[in-house]
C-alpha cells in the first residue's frame, strides 16, 4: 500500500511501525507546510494523522477506506520538528472501524492533535471481523 500511496511518500512520511489494527508514522515539518502564521497548516496535520489511520485499518487484508474523519489541533507545530502520528484500533465490528490518531511533537512528546477516524470495508467482510476484544473501550 505504501509503494502505491504518493501523498504519504511525497510528504516525506516513513511508516516506523504497522500492526493489526495499528500503525506509527514519521513526517519533519517542511518549509512548504507552513501557513500565514508562521506555523504547520491543519492540512498537513490532517493528512499525517490520515495516513496513520489507513495503514492501520488495512491491515487486515482487505480493502478499507475513511467513512469520516474528524481532528482537534491542540498545539501548533513548527517548521523543521518532527511529528509522530501513532493510530490505534479502538473498535472494529463487521464493515466498520473506529481508529484513533495522536500527533505529537517528538521528543518532547507535546500532543499538536487528536484525531478519530471512522473506516468502511470496501468489499467483501472477511469472517475475522469483528470487535477487537483487546482495543480499550
Amino acid at each position: 500500500m505504501f509503494r502505491a500511496d504518493r501523498a504519504t511518500r511525497d510528504l516525506g512520511m516513513v511508516i516506523e511501525d504497522v500492526g493489526p489494527g495499528r500503525s506509527r508514522l514519521r513526517m519533519v515539518v517542511a518549509a512548504a507546510m507552513i501557513n500565514g502564521h508562521g506555523i504547520c497548516h491543519g492540512g498537513y496535520l490532517f493528512i499525517l494523522a490520515d495516513s496513520a489511520f489507513a495503514f492501520a485499518c488495512n491491515t487486515y487484508g482487505e480493502k478499507v477506506l475513511a467513512f469520516g474523519a474528524d481532528i482537534v489541533f491542540l498545539s501548533p507545530a513548527k517548521l523543521g520538528e518532527e511529528l509522530v502520528a501513532v493510530a490505534a484500533e479502538r473498535v472494529l465490528d463487521g464493515r466498520n472501524g473506529i481508529y484513533d490518531v495522536t500527533v505529537s511533537q517528538s521528543p518532547t512528546g507535546r500532543v499538536v492533535a487528536e484525531f478519530r477516524g471512522r473506516s468502511r470495508i470496501a468489499g467483501p467482510v472477511a469472517p475475522h471481523r469483528t470487535q477487537n476484544p483487546s482495543a480499550p473501550g
